[in-house]
């Protein structure tokens, strides 16, 4: 069993940076390929990144790609999201989640709580 708990959202104005962290519990972790989810408001829930369990693929969104980057240090059972040039549109709540390395909701088994990222214009 892992358990997930992301941290770091806040509200940012356009253009700011934020980094998103994901701290997971359990022995399991660097085994699973780990992704970036996020929801707005009346939207389903969307994908955003996923990292392989060893970090050396990684693949994005169109619409995060080349503002956003996914890493994750096994040593330390984290994850995290940098996120550069926020735009009002990315403002939801990000789900960082463990399973097997895909885009859809159903690859991942773990799902953390969420954390808010709001991006005002």
């Amino acid at each position: 069993q892992v358990q997930l708990v992301e941290s770091g959202g806040g509200l940012v104005q356009a253009g700011d940076s934020l980094r998103l962290s994901c701290a997971a519990s359990g022995r399991t972790f660097s085994s699973l390929a780990m992704g970036w989810f996020r929801q707005a408001p009346g939207k389903e829930r969307e994908f955003v990144a996923v990292i392989s369990w060893n970090g050396d693929t990684t693949y994005y969104a169109d619409s995060v790609k080349g503002r956003f980057t996914i890493s994750r240090h096994n040593d330390k059972n984290t994850m995290y999201l940098q996120m550069n040039s926020l735009k009002p549109e990315d403002t939801a709540v990000y789900y960082c989640a463990g399973g097997r390395p895909g885009r859809g909701v159903d690859d991942y088994d773990y799902w953390g709580q969420g954390t808010q990222v709001t991006v005002s214009s």
